[in-house]
């Protein structure tokens, strides 16, 4: 696993070695300088924190770049995967629910939210071929994620970890609104845990500890961002977690104290939202929405209302249960999919998903046989996409970064370690 590249070995990684690191970065080609700069402006998004610098399409720019960078870089090969496969077909069956719309112009003007995510999972299952861009690729994510986590968390124990209705809020983009900045923690702080236990055999004691800032920020930024779906993710990623070992006595007193430690740092205001849970108006007008939602799937079983035709057909047909002035998307992912494509496209919805998870059982199975140190990659991996799936019951996040990145690094992570192909 320590292979050597030129004068810099993954070992050098490994330790963290940033000298290193930037002088192999240096030494990359155009497309994976740009698939990398694309990540950092997606995630950190520098040009929506400081406008005066927003003065040209940045991500766009990046992406074209990793692009035209395919066709020179030697190095880059077709990556097959049976995820592709599903992927296009998945993209097939939005196009034709696109064309049979009840909105066709709604549906056209909408569908830049799936085919820009398909683009970009491609270009990073193309690009990120080895274990050294995929390192790199991946401490971007994490620190990019972990900027966002420790600024939040300090601003929330700067208020004394008090209770807001906005909860905590990111930089503008896909992670400003507090329910979709805890999906974000919900799929990084796994990550982050893997990466800590992965990389502790090689690193000195305080750059381990400072490691373990990353899933312990997060952590906390999704228990101030006030998301019962996202808090109740949470839980279900800790149970599964600890599902095998929570029984032994170490691991349930240690357990009780965790939960309970989480429980007092809970705002009470916060604590009571989760005993109206039902009752509140907020809460009846999802209900309505999944309970209508399901009626659509079912009087449109093949191809659904069409892509993004929700709140047009919701607004037109289902105007009594409306306890708004307007009706919103149906903040479930199911649902969000199974009314934009039918039950045909929320099908292959949930084959993508499962594909992945176990491509990742695959890639433990493996690695559990290696000579090399535990790898818990395997394991964060479905953590992530099940804080996803859980979180993802209570908002509308199909068409945004967390499930098609997760992809990506799914598809990148299995080439890699399990060295088979995908």
């Amino acid at each position: 696993m320590l292979r050597k590249h030129k004068e810099v070995s993954i070992q050098d990684f490994y330790q963290l070695d940033l000298g290193s690191m930037w002088r192999y970065f240096k030494s990359e080609t155009l497309a994976f300088w740009m698939i990398c700069a694309y990540l950092f402006l997606e995630y950190v998004r520098p040009q929506s924190i400081y406008p005066a610098i927003d003065i040209l399409p940045w991500t766009q720019i990046a992406v074209l770049g990793a692009l035209v960078g395919c066709f020179s870089d030697k190095s880059v090969r077709w990556a097959s995967s049976s995820i592709n496969v599903w992927l296009s077909l998945f993209f097939v069956v939005i196009l034709l629910s696109s064309f049979f719309a009840y909105w066709p112009d709604v549906s056209y003007s909408q569908l830049k939210n799936l085919y820009t995510w398909i683009i970009i999972y491609f270009l990073i299952i193309n690009i990120i071929n080895t274990e050294r861009r995929l390192f790199i690729f991946l401490c971007i994510f994490l620190i990019a994620s972990f900027k966002l986590s420790l600024s939040l968390s300090i601003t929330w124990a700067e208020r004394g970890f008090s209770f807001t209705d906005w909860g905590l809020k990111g930089p503008p983009g896909f992670f400003e609104n507090s329910g979709e900045l805890a999906i974000q923690m919900l799929v990084f702080w796994p990550l982050a845990w893997a990466f800590s236990l992965y990389l502790k055999p090689y690193i000195s004691k305080i750059k381990y500890y400072a490691l373990l800032l990353m899933p312990i920020t997060a952590v906390m930024v999704i228990l101030g961002a006030s998301s019962r779906g996202a808090q109740l993710a949470l839980l279900a990623q800790l149970c599964l977690l600890n599902y095998r070992s929570i029984l032994k006595p170490k691991i349930l007193v240690s357990s009780i104290v965790i939960f309970s430690a989480l429980w007092l740092i809970l705002p009470q205001e916060q604590k009571d939202r989760f005993q109206v849970v039902g009752d509140d108006r907020t809460s009846q007008q999802r209900l309505l929405y999944w309970e209508n939602g399901i009626e659509m799937m079912n009087q449109h079983p093949v191809l659904g209302v069409g892509f993004f035709n929700y709140i047009p057909y919701y607004e037109r047909f289902h105007q009594s249960d409306m306890l708004y002035d307007r009706a919103e998307l149906p903040h479930n992912i199911f649902i969000q999919v199974g009314t934009d494509s039918g039950y045909l496209g929320l099908s292959i919805f949930l084959i993508i998903m499962l594909a992945a998870r176990r491509k990742m059982r695959l890639v433990g199975k493996a690695l559990r046989t290696d000579e090399c140190h535990e790898n818990r990659f395997p394991t964060g991996f479905n953590l992530s996409m099940l804080g996803f799936v859980v979180a993802g019951q209570f908002v509308t996040v199909a068409y945004y970064p967390f499930l098609w990145i997760h992809l990506a690094f799914v598809v990148v992570f299995f080439r890699i370690f399990k060295n088979i192909k995908v």
